[in-house]
């Protein structure tokens, strides 16, 4: 399989599919990884991500040592606010789509241009546009 190419500087958003196959070491995402660190790029997360990859079988040894590689961005009153307005703008309901929309602002608002690892790419085309480049993992 041909590896996607990501552009120089700028931002990796991972979602919680990104990071669940970081966590479980999936050669294609690691690839991924590894050549935005190696162009100069973040690899940034949302903090809710967390929350949406870790499971029961989650190794935590593994995950606190990815994490301390990656940049976690919280998420405050005003990021909270903004995710709201993007799920109003995409007409989705936040009953569902609350943490992407988390991450969707949280890419929306890292150095550009910005890349996100995602499973839902029709979700975040909804909620990104045409800001971020969505590569499907």
């Amino acid at each position: 399989m041909a590896r996607r190419r990501l552009s120089h500087d700028g931002t990796l958003v991972l979602d919680s599919e990104g990071l669940s196959k970081l966590l479980g070491d999936d050669e294609h995402v690691v690839a991924l990884v590894t050549e935005a660190r190696r162009r100069g790029m973040e690899v940034v997360i949302c903090a809710l991500t967390i929350i949406e990859a870790v499971h029961a079988r989650t190794n935590r040894a593994r995950l606190s040592w990815l994490l301390s590689g990656l940049r976690v961005v919280p998420v405050g009153d005003e990021e909270a606010k903004a995710a709201s307005s993007l799920l109003m703008a995409a007409g989705l309901h936040g009953h569902k789509y609350a943490i992407d929309a988390a991450v969707a602002e949280t890419a929306l608002r890292q150095q550009r241009p910005v890349v996100m690892l995602t499973s839902d790419i029709d979700d975040m085309t909804k909620l990104c546009g045409d800001r971020v480049r969505l590569v499907a993992v």
